[in-house]
């Protein structure tokens, strides 16, 4: 028995019988097994070596160009790695799947946070950075070949936002905390910029969830686990539900869509708005990988690609180079 099998074997003896297991877990295309690693610590690995998943460095979560200590993409799937997992190992389901989905989450999201979403949206009429990310991990990466991911972890990338639900509980794990991390870290952020304070939160929130992002998130950690445990569903108290549900209005009100973002998250647009346009009439000052991908996925599904997958920083630079005229002493 080597130690992938051993691994196997474990997990069937002290996880839930509803938790995903390793050796049920199928690719599209299958491949032979690792004698180290199950499939899910596979898909790990490959995310976190991957380009796309380096690129979540330099890409915003909501602020842009906020210096060292602000939440980028990269921390942010950190954070949510970091809190999904605490919950799964405490309710006995599949650590590793559910750090590779949470790891995986946001693959697919582009420059400047949801304005260069919304830009793409705007110029292609159908945008989001959920479905991206399945088209990162299935064709990118390894030589063109994709990550080849296991099923059950591209569903929970697919599905940690939008309509359509997880099939499974670590996906669950993973949509739900996203959330939650996202919102107190945006709010610990947005204190830190002089955007909110505590003091502005709304009442329901206050009283029940806490005031400090560390505090709310350790309330609602324990209630998941508490409301959970021994079912075959991630469940949160109402009364808890409740408050997240209005504390997410408090930050859409005042961080997401407040004025002082909005004129930057504008010129943001802006940017990814012009190179697209830029890049479909002229695709000739495109990399030559991305043109020779016109005859795989056709001309303006690799020109999203190519921009959709941009830091912020390179998409300021191309920008410059092709609008911005050169100025010598």
């Amino acid at each position: 028995m080597n130690i992938r099998e051993y691994t196997e074997k474990m997990e069937m003896r002290n996880l839930m019988s509803w938790a995903c297991k390793s050796a049920k877990a199928h690719r599209q295309n299958e491949e032979t097994q690792d004698d180290l690693r199950t499939a899910f610590q596979r898909d790990r690995d490959r995310i976190v070596h991957s380009q796309a998943f380096r690129a979540l460095k330099h890409k915003t979560q909501v602020y842009l160009s906020p210096g060292d200590h602000y939440r980028t993409r990269l921390t942010h799937s950190m954070e949510v790695s970091q809190i999904s997992r605490t919950i799964g190992r405490a309710l006995r389901l599949n650590e590793d799947m559910i750090e590779a989905a949470a790891l995986g989450h946001d693959l697919g999201h582009t420059p400047f946070g949801h304005a260069g979403e919304r830009a793409i949206n705007k110029y292609t009429g159908h945008f989001t950075h959920n479905e991206q990310g399945i088209r990162v991990v299935t064709y990118y990466g390894r030589q063109g070949r994709g990550l080849n991911l296991t099923e059950e972890v591209k569903d929970a990338i697919l599905c940690h936002t939008g309509a359509k639900l997880p099939d499974t509980l670590e996906g669950a794990i993973v949509r739900r905390c996203d959330r939650i991390c996202y919102l107190c870290s945006d709010f610990d952020d947005g204190i830190r910029v002089g955007l909110v304070g505590p003091d502005k939160l709304p009442g329901i929130v206050a009283m029940r969830l806490g005031t400090e992002p560390s505090q709310i998130l350790d309330i609602l950690v324990h209630n998941i686990v508490e409301c959970s445990s021994g079912k075959d569903e991630i469940i949160l108290d109402p009364y808890y539900d409740e408050a997240v549900e209005e504390f997410r209005d408090f930050m859409f009100a005042y961080v997401y869509e407040c004025p002082a973002l909005e004129k930057e998250h504008r010129k943001a647009e802006h940017v990814i708005l012009s190179l697209l346009d830029l890049f479909e009439k002229q695709p000739a000052l495109l990399p030559e990988t991305v043109q020779l991908n016109f005859a795989r996925f056709g001309k303006m599904v690799s020109i999203v690609d190519y921009v959709a997958g941009l830091t912020d920083l390179s998409a300021v630079k191309l920008f410059n180079r092709h609008f911005v005229p050169m100025v010598h002493d």
